[in-house]
């Protein structure tokens, strides 16, 4: 009885787990390989704004850090929000 308690409570455990959505390093994969994308169109935005390639490089990779970070955090953050799932 109390062995059948536990592997029910670790079978509830890893079902809650499953149904709770992204774990950490799909939060990451998913971060980078849009930044890669947003990264790529802030580059050539800025290049057509500035006309200077080396500034766009610049521009490009600083908004890559900061928004690859500022993402990440924001998945984090909704996926402990219960709403909607």
């Amino acid at each position: 009885m109390i062995l059948d308690k536990v592997l029910q409570t670790n079978s509830d455990k890893k079902a809650r787990q499953k149904a709770s959505g992204d774990k950490i390093s799909r939060s990451i994969a998913k971060s980078v390989s849009w930044r890669i994308v947003g990264t790529m169109d802030t580059i050539l935005i800025s290049w057509f704004v500035t006309g200077t390639f080396k500034l766009a490089l610049s521009i490009g990779f600083i908004e890559l850090v900061t928004k690859m970070t500022l993402y990440f955090v924001h998945e984090r953050v909704w996926e402990r929000i219960k709403w909607g799932k």
